[in-house]
């Protein structure tokens, strides 16, 4: 099992920044891609960035040239840096971990951390 613990949501102003971490826990060997999603109430969940084990990355066009996410292997941990935020941006954010074992891959999800956006 892995578990994925994440921290550093909060409310911020418009315009300011936020660094999201999430931190692997327990039988990690063999996680690849590490990603974050969002949902705001109401809508469905959505892929913000993902990083792969080699560190690319890809991101939703919504925040592109905002947002930076990166890992530290060494720490097991996926960062999600948050420029420029705008209200739209508020929603409960996710850590999302993808573990290849024996040719299947499983997801693992953390708890969600909410950000909030005032404008």
């Amino acid at each position: 099992q892995v578990q994925l613990v994440e921290s550093g949501g909060g409310l911020v102003q418009a315009g300011g920044s936020l660094r999201l971490s999430c931190a692997a826990r327990g039988n990690i060997v063999g996680i690849d891609a590490m990603s974050w999603y969002r949902q705001a109430p109401g809508n469905q969940r959505e892929l913000v960035a993902v990083i792969s084990s080699g560190g690319s990355t890809n991101y939703a066009d919504s925040v592109t040239g905002r947002f930076t996410i990166s890992r530290d292997n060494a720490k097991n941990t996926v960062y999600l840096q948050m420029n420029s935020l705008r209200p739209e941006d508020t929603a409960v954010y996710y850590c999302n971990a993808d573990k290849v074992t024996n040719k299947l891959t499983y997801h693992y999800w953390g708890q969600g951390t909410q950000v909030t956006v005032s404008s």
